[in-house]
């Protein structure tokens, strides 16, 4: 997808306050820490296409209404994914000036998810 220049001076605004993280990290971090949650932040759509097993939704649009409510701890664990990692990146940002301490986006998002062979599922 091309972005338009407004749009990638957002996100590469809000990435240098960022953390990053590529699948093998969030892998790892998944595996080793139960509580940390998954979050697919797409548009609904994308996610009733398919998503990561064991992902949550949160999309974009409802993120700052209903964060708080879907993880009441402010310091759970957080990776954040959207299509290729740019939306992801700015719902992270949003959530650490909400007062999440542990959020990550993780690094070419849905598109890494698919090409490592992620474990994946369709529907609600």
């Amino acid at each position: 997808m091309q972005h338009s220049e407004g749009f990638l001076a957002i996100v590469n605004a809000a990435r240098t306050g960022v953390s990053e993280i590529d699948l093998n990290q969030a892998g790892e971090r998944l595996a080793n820490n139960p509580d940390a949650i998954l979050m697919d932040v797409r548009e609904d759509r994308e996610w009733t296409n398919s998503h990561a097993t064991g992902a949550i939704h949160l999309g974009k649009g409802v993120l700052e209404r209903d964060i708080e409510s879907v993880v009441p701890e402010k310091d759970t664990e957080v990776i954040m994914y959207c299509g290729g990692g740019y939306r992801s990146v700015l719902t992270a940002e949003v959530a650490q000036r909400m007062g999440y301490t542990n959020v990550h986006s993780l690094i070419g998002g849905y598109k890494a998810l698919v090409a490592a062979n992620w474990q994946l599922e369709n529907g609600d």
